[in-house]
């Protein structure tokens, strides 16, 4: 290769860099459309009259896009004996959240009934938790969250917990028909509004504008060294022509 085919190469380098950056660009663009499309549903979802909780039947069908934060109604009894505590950060501070069985008709399903402070953590702080009679909650559609919090693993063995993870809870329970999803209840379900419900966080990423801008940005500035190549060769070709 010689001096004179060196603009030329990089012009054609700068080329494929450029196509490349406006593609992902693009992809950034597409992705952001999805995404908003998603917040759209799950707003929707939130906002809409309660939905019996899918059945056994729907369970191995259920996935975060179709389903994630749906408002369902499950009833069935409390299995309070089976309570599992799982640390959280709440705008209310810092606690756990309570997990409890109920036992329906279709199978157990694990339901968040809500916030309590350190303090609370023992049920029998709560002024009682109500008998265990039927009862009907009303909550959001959440998929498990398996693995743990932030470099925090869930320790089953220490019955530590830092993540809803569906799956680990059940056994550590000994239910073997739970379903592979959680419920978020809405309100309070016991006396003295604790353990204290509604208080689902809905927060979606969205930096694909950003992302895009900054691809983007990559592609042009490709393009201006590309053509600064280009003319700085052909400058030198005038100079010293063969």
């Amino acid at each position: 290769m010689t001096s004179r085919h060196a603009p030329a190469l990089a012009g054609a380098g700068a080329l494929v860099l450029v196509a490349s950056f406006v593609g992902l660009g693009l992809w950034q663009l597409q992705r952001r459309a999805w995404k908003h499309a998603l917040i759209a549903q799950v707003e929707a979802r939130v906002h809409a009259a309660p939905a019996p909780v899918p059945g056994r039947a729907e369970w191995p069908q259920i996935s975060a896009v179709r389903d994630g934060y749906r408002r369902v109604l499950v009833e069935g009894r409390m299995l309070r004996d089976r309570e599992t505590l799982v640390r959280a950060t709440t705008v209310l501070g810092s606690g756990y959240w309570v997990i409890t069985p109920m036992q329906t008709a279709d199978g157990t399903i694990l339901v968040n009934r809500g916030f309590v402070p350190p303090e609370r953590r023992d049920a029998s702080t709560r002024g009682g938790e109500g008998g265990n009679g039927p009862v009907r909650i009303v909550g959001l559609l959440r998929l498990s969250e398996p693995g743990g919090g932030f470099l925090r693993a869930n320790d089953p063995a220490q019955d530590r917990w830092y993540s809803r993870d569906v799956a680990a809870i059940a056994a550590r329970r000994g239910i073997a028909d739970a379903a592979p999803f959680f419920v978020d209840a809405e309100v309070a379900t016991g006396p003295e509004n604790q353990p204290v419900g509604g208080l689902t966080v809905i927060r979606f990423v969205d930096n694909h504008l950003i992302y895009a801008l900054t691809w983007f940005g990559l592609a042009l500035l490709s393009a201006w060294a590309g053509l600064t190549v280009l003319r700085r060769g052909r400058a030198e070709d005038a100079t010293n022509p063969e």
